[in-house]
């Protein structure tokens, strides 16, 4: 019986031989596996293994501020908490995993908005860490702190969020920042996941300016991502300071002026472009970029019939109406179109090629400085019947109508200035002169922005200097983006400026349309324009629309003082019916300007405005002499 049951529980010498070479394989498999890990690859282990016990977290560079031209703050920086997810170990995947409605429930989030914010950057590296929340409430850091042990891959980074001024001040021109977009990602290997970046405006124009160099902060963490030690790490570099040539005070004052209104005002400094004021209304409030607008925020300012994101004292290509009168009365005065003495016959209405044109009021018999004070529509006609569409453009697009400023500003529309060949090109058609007619006047198909209007003025009343406007102080720091202090120089006849600026200080120093803006002791200067929107006609027709919403546009453009001027202001008014209101506008600047001027300059500064007072007399009857 022994024997039997030995011989049927022996192993066969084969079988025995084969256990043992597969355990001999198994010992060299395993040996090899050692010396590829230890020995071989050892380097790349260590990394994952020192990967998985340090943890490299971003410390955020706050954006440089942006100051007024005489280093007053106007846009600064808040303290915030952000929540990001590591993904490198998480047990997260694409679509964020089993702890998804874990996390969700304790940030008051929603599951279905959590999981497609983890997808949205699906693409994106493991390594980089993403956010998931820009701003965490005192719940959502004690939420974190508390489930470090569970969930080791949220963490709380220090963000220093942007703090813009209230009531949308300076909104356009400052403009806003917003998260980095996917997009922008894979074309910029600076950015990060989380990163904010200006989107408009100037935040925008330097961005790389403003945005500074992000650090690194290295953290010792347990098997369950709790942090236990801090290694050495990388200061972060804050963005530099942008020093704007807005003067804070005459920002004030345009912001009030324009309170309520729908239009924009534009003040330069014609000598070098400096804008001291610009103001576009109505605006957004930039504070509600700050960390990422709501869905329904942004609907509703996209939704708006205002348009307060259209930026239109660079974006708002309108008829100028009279203002472009000015454009023509230097054109004339340079091809010396018109003989001495020249005058028109206006009775309220004069016919051309078969057609009445309107004037807003009889005249009588009118001159050159009539026709500029009093803004004489049948004079104008009559000039641009003679001059021809062509001549018209030639000289708009030399004064900076019907192309950019360049103004360091991105999103700057152009303007329109029309011409035969512009016809025959857009429409294939030619040009009749009866169009010639409404475009003296500034209105058919002429298309200008308040910038364009500010520059062009100004240049005219400097003798043809046209500089280009910029909003930021030229420094070591903005001068990459700042674009080339370009000075075009279309030189006029000293005739031509003199018999020019006479005529725009007649408007409101004598009986001319905008009187009511006459400011003692400063030769304030300027030209109204009243832009038709719909003729009577049509406006009895239109249905369901208040007499507002069809009113005219009111245009006003002046400066200061007549000879050399040192500020030039653009004032839009959007249904305001009449230039006489935007001036008021122009008018209060103006004096803010001055009586800034005086108080810094002290008593000198008073006795030269006196000798100016004493002038103005003198002028009125040169200007008498002229008719």
């Amino acid at each position: 019986m022994s024997l039997w049951f030995e011989r049927e529980h022996r192993l066969p010498q084969t079988r025995l031989t084969a256990i043992q070479y597969g355990l001999v394989l198994i010992f060299i498999l395993l040996m090899t596996a050692f010396w590829n890990m230890q020995v071989m690859h050892s380097n790349y282990y260590l990394a994952l293994a020192e990967r998985n016990r340090i943890r490299n977290l971003p410390l955020i560079a706050p954006r440089g501020r942006i100051l007024d031209r005489e280093g007053r703050v106007l846009v600064d920086n808040y303290p915030s908490f952000s929540i990001w997810m590591l993904r490198e170990n998480s047990a997260h995947g694409a679509s964020g995993g089993k702890h998804l409605r874990e996390i969700a429930e304790g940030l008051a989030m929603d599951p279905a908005a959590l999981k497609e914010r983890i997808e949205q950057f699906a693409d994106v590296a493991k390594y980089h860490p993403i956010v998931i929340k820009e701003e965490a409430t005192s719940a959502d850091v004690a939420f974190v702190e508390s489930h470090r042990a569970d969930l080791p891959e949220l963490e709380l980074v220090m963000v220093q969020r942007r703090h813009y001024p209230r009531n949308s001040f300076l909104a356009h021109a400052i403009g806003y920042v917003g998260e980095v977009s996917p997009e922008q990602l894979k074309q910029n290997d600076r950015y990060r996941p989380g990163d904010f970046v200006g989107k408009s405006g100037l935040e925008r124009q330097y961005n790389d300016v403003l945005m500074g160099q992000d650090g690194m902060r290295r953290a010792v963490v347990n098997s369950a991502g709790k942090e236990v030690g801090r290694l050495q790490q990388k200061e972060a570099l804050p963005g530099r300071p942008l020093k704007l040539t807005i003067d804070y005070d005459l920002q004030v004052v345009a912001e009030e002026a324009m309170a309520k209104r729908k239009g924009a005002v534009v003040a330069l400094d014609p000598r070098n472009g400096e804008v001291l004021a610009m103001v576009s209304q109505p605006a957004p409030d930039p504070n509600l970029f700050a960390v990422r607008i709501k869905p329904e925020d942004w609907k509703a300012l996209n939704d708006d019939r205002d348009h307060p994101l259209l930026n239109r004292a660079i974006q708002a290509q309108l008829a100028p109406g009279s203002v472009f009168k000015v454009i023509l009365a230097a054109a004339a005065m340079e091809t010396k179109a018109l003989r001495p003495g020249f005058s028109v016959d206006c009775s309220g209405a004069a016919s051309f090629y078969g057609n009445i044109f309107q004037c807003w009021r009889p005249h009588g018999v009118v001159s050159f400085h009539r026709a500029i004070t009093e803004s004489c529509d049948v004079f104008f006609y009559n000039v641009g019947k003679i001059l021809g569409i062509d001549r018209i453009a030639y000289y708009a697009g030399k004064f900076g109508l019907g192309h950019s400023t360049g103004i360091d500003l991105p999103g700057e529309e152009a303007g329109l200035i029309p011409s035969e060949d512009w016809k025959m090109r857009r429409f294939k058609q030619r040009w009749w002169p009866g169009e010639t007619i409404s475009v003296a006047i500034g209105q058919g198909a002429v298309q200008v922005t308040p910038i364009q209007l500010a520059r062009a003025i100004g240049g005219i009343a400097s003798g043809g200097l046209f500089v280009r406007p910029r909003l930021v102080m030229d420094d070591a720091a903005a001068r990459a983006n700042l674009p080339p202090a370009l000075i075009e120089r279309f030189p006029l006849q000293e005739s031509t400026v003199e018999a020019v600026t006479l005529g725009m200080w007649g408007v409101v120093n004598e009986y001319g349309t905008a009187a009511a803006s006459r400011l003692q002791g400063i030769e304030f200067c300027g030209k109204t324009g009243t832009a038709q929107l719909i003729s009577e006609p049509g406006r009895k027709k239109a249905q369901g629309r208040t007499r507002r919403n069809l009113a005219h546009n009111a245009w006003f453009v002046g400066f200061a003082p007549r000879h050399n001027p040192e500020i030039v202001v653009a004032v839009l008014i959007e249904h305001g019916e009449h230039g006489s209101l935007a001036a008021t506008v122009a008018r209060d600047l103006v004096r803010a300007h001055y009586d800034k001027k005086a108080r810094q300059l002290g008593p000198d500064y008073r006795v030269e405005l006196r000798r100016i007072q004493e002038l103005e007399p003198r002028l009125a009857g040169v200007s008498q002499a002229a008719e």
